[in-house]
Parts: structure tokens; sequence; C-alpha cells
């Protein structure tokens, strides 16, 4: 029988294009792909198995009745694992791709040859996360034949349960992607732009949104994203400060164009210390300076080509200074982006999982 990937995700396929999909739509041009997402509580009168074919890969989920979030572990959910036990058919060659440990029962009801944990983000340390989703963590870190950590702090924390078997690979960057934004960036505008590009939530520093457009007050202020898990109501607001909201990937090359400087205006706290943004490579990619306040992997992966600032002032000093001078190290930072590619990280997860490269992974 034809070798399969069976994903399973707390992210939808169809919300903010980011690690999962890139390293996900690319394995899938080699065997056949399911991306099983968290249920969906709607309007039904009983719980109903839902597909949807993206290219490749083919989205599935299960709609419950009710309302709200609700995780692999609802107890509407129950008759999720044999729903798509029966849509996939037997298979003696499965790998189970959790991207939730949340998930874990559920992949392992799929009875997969190979279970792969890739650990994107402590989820834990997130906003509304589960009180079990530690212990979840823990077990599926023991369970797993093999496992991937998105990020250095990540690697760190992981390999401290799980020493055998981790593999670092940090996010990547598509640059022909991006590459464009430079072409379509005007020499000069009027009125200069600092913009952020991602999904709006607690690891954004809102007070800190509101004192960069307060001492930028000739700019504009771009936040660009989707509202998630917090309080519309509590988006800091200025004349400057613009929130043109979520943007799909192919349009990012667009926005960033818009862009004088790239801002990645972090708190820190429990939700940020072991985050290991992608878009740092996406904003160099797109040839933009960069301004970030001192998320741990941000400095140690890329402190010699950001800006680092701890406050407004000093985020709009960095701005001022980024947008008067060309970006510094320019061949360094491509060399950066020529070594962090989305290709090479999926081959790379390939041949661990084939046996051929037992590697801990590179970073920049």
């Amino acid at each position: 029988m034809e070798s399969e990937l069976v994903v399973l995700s707390h992210l939808r396929w169809t919300f903010v294009w980011q690690r999962p999909q890139h390293i996900i739509s690319r394995l899938a041009r080699d065997q056949p792909t399911w991306f099983v997402e968290e249920p969906l509580a709607c309007d039904v009168d009983a719980p109903r198995l839902r597909t949807e074919d993206h290219g490749q890969v083919t989205r599935v989920w299960l709609e419950v009745p009710g309302q709200g979030h609700v995780g692999f572990d609802h107890r509407g959910a129950a008759s999720y694992a044999e729903a798509v036990q029966r849509l996939l058919g037997p298979s003696t060659d499965r790998v189970a791709w959790l991207y939730t440990p949340m998930a874990l029962e559920m992949a392992n009801a799929l009875r997969p040859s190979t279970l792969v944990y890739d650990v994107m983000d402590d989820l834990a340390s997130f906003k509304g996360a589960p009180a079990e989703l530690r212990l979840c963590h823990r077990q599926a870190l023991r369970q797993a034949d093999v496992v991937f950590t998105g990020g250095r702090s990540l690697h760190r924390g992981v390999v401290s349960h799980r020493p055998q078997g981790t593999h670092l690979f940090a996010s990547g960057v598509e640059p022909e992607h991006f590459a464009p934004a430079s072409a379509l960036r005007p020499a000069h505008r009027a009125v200069p732009v600092a913009g952020y590009v991602g999904v709006i939530d607690e690891r954004v520093d809102l007070d800190l949104v509101g004192e960069v457009a307060a001492a930028l007050p000739d700019w504009q202020i771009h936040v660009v994203g989707p509202v998630a898990k917090i309080d519309p109501d509590s988006l800091p607001q200025a004349p400057n400060l613009v929130y043109p909201g979520p943007q799909p990937y192919l349009r990012l090359p667009e926005v960033m164009a818009g862009f004088d400087v790239a801002l990645m205006p972090f708190a820190l706290n429990e939700a940020t210390r072991s985050i290991s943004p992608t878009k740092t490579l996406e904003y160099f990619a797109a040839g933009l300076p960069v301004v970030s306040t001192r998320v741990p992997d941000v400095v140690a992966d890329h402190g010699a080509h950001v800006h680092l600032a701890d406050d407004g002032r000093g985020f709009a000093s960095a701005c001022q200074w980024a947008r008067r001078r060309p970006v510094a190290a320019r061949a360094d930072i491509e060399a950066v982006v020529r070594r962090n590619t989305w290709d090479s990280i999926a081959g790379r997860m390939t041949a661990v999982l084939d046996g051929t490269d037992s590697a801990v992974g590179e970073l920049a």
C-alpha cells in the first residue's frame, strides 16, 4: 500500500500561512496527505465529518453541535478518530504528525507506523491552554518516534525530557516569495511606515505598539493580521495607527512593500519565552530593516542583523535610524535567508524520517 501522511493540528489549514502549511505542503508532493484539524463547533444537530481539497492536501474537520472553541478532547468529538479511520481506510505505512499533543490519543487510534511530534510552540504557555496540555506534551515526547523543534529555546526545553531522537529545525522562509517586495517599495514616500505582520494575540505588547505610535506621530504604524484570543477593544488607538486586518500569504510581499521598517513588538512573557518568529526571515527576504524586542531566540539567532529596543522611544529611534540608512550587512542577511529555506528544511526532515540524516538540524 502507498504511504500516507496524517497531520493533526490545532491550527486550521486556512488560517495564517505558517510553519505547518509550509512544511506539510512540501511533504504532500510525494504522498497522500490529510490535515486533520480540531473540531469546529457550529449549528449542526450531530457530529459531521467534513473534507476539503487544497491542492495536494485534504483538509479534514469534524463539525460538532455547540459554540466556542473545542479541542480534540471535547466530549462531542468522541467519534472523531473512528470517522477519520473510516475515511482513510487501512494502511501499513502511515505517518501521524502531531502539532498539538492534545491529539495524541487520536493519533494512536490511527495506528501509525511512525509518530512524529513537531513542537512549533510552547502551547501550554499560551492564553486559554487546557490544564492537561503540559502532561500531554510530556506523553507525546515519550511516545513519538521522531521529535522536531521549531527553535533554539524550544529545543533546550524538549531535550531535557527527550534527549534522543530530537532534531532542531527552526522555521524558514520562501525567499522567492518575498523578494518582489524590494522592487515594489518606492525609494521615498512622504509619510514613512513601520509595520507588523502576524497574529495579534497575547504575544504582542499592545502598550508598546501604542507607545511607538505616540513616539512617531509623523509615521504610520500598520499592524496587519487577525486578532485572536484577545478583546479587539483592547487594541490601542491613534490617528496614525492602522489595523488593515488579516491578509493572505500571497499578498504579503505587496503588504511589506508598503513598509519602510518592520516591527516585532513582542511582549516578554511566558507566551514568548520560547518563540522563534517566522516573520524575522520573511522581513529579511522582503529587504526590510527589523526592530524587535529582546525575544531570546531573536537575540541569539539574529541579534547581529536586528535593531533591538526595549520601549516605544527606543523603537522610534531605531525606526528613524534604519530609514535613513540602507540595511547593513545585506550580503550577510541574504546568506542567512538562503541557508534557511522551507525547501531545505522539509528536505532534511524527510531525510531524518528516511534514516539518511541524523543531524539535529541547523540554525543561521
